[in-house]
């Protein structure tokens, strides 16, 4: 008796498929992120060596106070030991310190030496503070960040134009903390989420906020409620891809838009010509193209999809289905000519 083999491919691959289709949804429904959860990207060191960093000696001078909750110092009225509270906002990090772009600078180089004398004169706080483009502008030693062009841009943004010379450099990169993120930072979540805050620090805080301002803080959620899948657009993608004019030689614009002008196309981030590879992607395109060149770099990379998505977990289980599928046909091929064998005549 000849056994006929009654296995229909279609049937597997239609198994399979479904299959895919449960297991992407939990993958999905567990890979969201809540905008409460979300934390600015630091890496920092559990001590800190301060011998290689040639200003430390000098700038314990200022954290001595500045690098605590509190301070101490003698009453030269009545000879006592006083202890005060540091504000809150006057009090920073030494880890945060010195893993940011300026932690070889003297306190002294960017804040008037009278400093050194306590306690300060009141008439200090008065002083000008420095931009960015008054150290690096015209040195050819930081030529490749651009800071003259990045200057042009924030002049013509929406922030300056509303608040002139109230709205500095200052009010989205603190000289204390700021380090540079899209350039060295190969995880784009990350990025999205330390660049995203930068923008949340004013528009998702009041008191911050109403500095510039009388009028009431806006509801960010609220605000794009016409936003679909909210929670992974703002994790996934940053404020200025959608409201910064965005130039080409620029890593990050600074060019801040009105809201009237802010994109609202889906097919401007979801199309072949999205603006994120011209912005978000751009740099690490252009590194991994220049390194594994155009094939790796840019068709086999992980950018190859818009929205930095990317899930290992997705990816392997994309690839055993495929093995699955691939099995499928080679044991239907098989089991069919195994058939049609014994159905040969014997003459």
């Amino acid at each position: 008796m000849i056994y006929k083999a009654n296995i229909r491919p279609a049937w597997v691959v239609l198994v399979l498929l479904l299959f895919f289709a449960i297991a992407y949804s939990l993958v999905k429904n567990t890979d969201s992120l809540s905008l409460k959860q979300a934390q600015p990207p630091q890496e920092l060191p559990t001590k800190i060596d301060l011998s290689k960093f040639k200003n430390s000696g000098e700038n314990e001078k200022c954290f001595r106070c500045h690098g605590q909750s509190k301070y101490t110092y003698e009453n030269p009225d009545s000879k006592k030991t006083v202890t005060k509270r540091m504000y809150s906002e006057l009090v920073m990090n030494r880890d945060v310190f010195y893993v940011s772009n300026h932690r070889e600078f003297k306190c002294t180089d960017c804040h008037s030496e009278d400093y050194a004398v306590f306690p300060h004169d009141g008439n200090l706080r008065m002083e000008a503070k420095a931009n960015c483009i008054d150290c690096h502008g015209g040195d050819e030693k930081y030529a490749k960040f651009k800071f003259e062009q990045i200057e042009s841009e924030f002049q013509a943004s929406v922030h300056s134009e509303k608040h002139s010379q109230d709205f500095t450099c200052w009010m989205c990169h603190n000289a204390h903390t700021y380090k540079i993120n899209a350039r060295t930072n190969e995880n784009l979540k990350e990025t999205v989420t330390y660049d995203n805050l930068i923008c949340l620090n004013c528009h998702a805080d009041a008191r911050n906020y109403q500095l510039l301002t009388t009028r009431a803080k806006p509801n960010i959620l609220q605000k794009h409620e016409w936003l679909p899948n909210q929670v992974s657009h703002f994790t996934n993608v940053r404020c200025i891809e959608c409201h910064a004019k965005n130039e080409d030689t620029l890593v990050v614009a600074h060019h801040v838009v009105a809201k009237s002008k802010a994109v609202r196309k889906c097919e401007s981030c979801h199309s072949k010509n999205s603006i994120l590879y011209a912005s978000l992607y751009k740099y690490q395109v252009s590194e991994k193209i220049q390194k594994e060149g155009i094939i790796k770099g840019l068709l086999l990379g992980e950018i190859t999809s818009i929205g930095p998505d990317k899930n290992n977990m997705l990816n392997m289980l994309s690839l055993v289905i495929f093995g699955f599928t691939l099995l499928a046909i080679i044991i239907h091929a098989f089991l069919r000519i195994k058939n049609a064998n014994h159905h040969e005549s014997p003459y």
